[in-house]
């Protein structure tokens, strides 16, 4: 038994205080062979700061070894100490056996940086000196899945599963790939693979996008099964509130769909679509004072939304709400941003309260682009 295992026999039990003072004696009388393999252990159970000390120890006794210089430069990126990273991967050329490691890491670090074209460069060149790496297959499908460059990440990921390998870096290649032909969508593709998915191995994200996939495909009842699991594991997930309200819709279950918006609301106030998609099945259900309450809080909740704000003039214009027009459109009057459906409603809502110069004015505004419209 040498010091390195005796300390992470003693880290897995929660002995802190002996795997410390082990820790302190393997440095001092271990191989170096078991030192490289203590930091790997180390660096597994998230003890970065101690692989770290120990592989610069062994680089000072090794300064040539590229691959203490790489792993070193991946525990710097995981400090965000960037320019050390940078240094450490300066110093493995070409010509060494770990360029194409080194490359790899170099990726993730431009990535992190925002630099994606760079990044993207690197794992190229580094699939171009080992194209037959399954390692680097992987690091360009998550490359293009986490940029949402989800058709060149497909070829990635069947590239491997067609290879045999269907986990690999504890991700579920199966999985991604069904994610990545959903948001490409190829919603027949995507639901075959999807499907193969154990429900106990999905997390959140990839439930929901089972459910997506099975409401595209007009599945609605199964899109309500996977959206309804969701809601009831992870309620604040509020994302699944619209498409589980569109779905019940689908089923001619309004009061349904809209109980669902409101417990979506519950979970997420600050969701001004979510507002929106109240509305609108406020008003499909007949009740048009609710469609003005989610209408306001929308506006409340993202001012700047000319979308929401038309929808809201609108419901004004519709209901006879003039003075509440145009308080809500005075405002935003005389900014770049006001548009001619905004002017019409207003000039509709100043007319009826007898402003006939302040008509007037926003009726040729809105006249510039509604010229040939009739009902204008």
């Amino acid at each position: 038994m040498n010091y390195s295992q005796t300390a992470l026999d003693f880290l897995e039990k929660g002995q802190l205080d002996d795997f410390e003072k082990n820790y302190k004696l393997a440095l001092k009388n271990d191989t170096d062979e078991y030192l490289f393999s203590l930091a790997e252990e180390l660096y597994s159970y998230g003890f970065s700061d101690h692989s770290k000390e120990i592989y610069e120890q062994l680089l000072k006794k090794y300064p040539d070894d590229d691959t203490l210089k790489v792993n070193l430069a991946e525990l710097a990126i995981d400090s965000d100490d960037d320019d050390k990273a940078l240094e450490y991967l300066s110093f493995v050329s070409p010509e060494s056996d770990e360029y194409v490691s080194s490359l790899m890491v170099s990726a993730d670090l431009y990535q992190t940086q925002g630099l994606i074209e760079t990044s993207e460069q690197k794992l190229l060149e580094a699939q171009m000196l080992a194209p037959e790496e399954p390692a680097i297959w992987l690091a360009l499908a998550e490359f293009y899945f986490a940029t949402r460059q989800f058709q060149k990440a497909i070829r990635y990921y069947l590239d491997l599963i067609k290879s045999g390998v269907t986990e690999m870096s504890a991700i579920n290649l199966v999985e991604r790939l069904g994610v990545a032909y959903a948001q490409t969508g190829k919603f027949e593709q995507a639901i075959g693979y999807l499907e193969q998915i154990k429900t106990i191995n999905m997390n959140s994200d990839v439930k929901f996008e089972l459910g997506f996939t099975y409401f595209s495909l007009n599945e609605y009842q199964k899109a309500i099964d996977v959206f309804e699991e969701i809601r009831e594991d992870e309620p604040q997930y509020s994302s699944l509130y619209p498409y589980l309200a569109d779905a019940y819709i689908e089923q001619n279950q309004v009061d349904k769909a809209l109980i669902t918006v409101q417990e979506g609301l519950a979970n997420d106030q600050y969701n001004e679509q979510l507002w929106v998609k109240a509305s609108e099945i406020a008003k499909q259900a007949g009740q048009m004072e609710l469609v003005g309450e989610y209408l306001t809080k929308a506006h409340e909740t993202a001012p700047d939304d000319l979308s929401i704000l038309s929808r809201l003039s609108d419901w004004y214009v519709d209901n006879d709400k003039d003075d509440e027009n145009i308080e809500l459109l005075k405002p935003v009057a005389d900014q770049e941003m006001f548009d001619a459906h905004l002017s019409y409603n207003l000039a509709i809502s100043l007319n009826h309260k007898d402003d006939i110069k302040g008509a007037t004015t926003n009726f040729q505004i809105a006249e510039r682009e509604l010229d040939t419209d009739t009902k204008f």
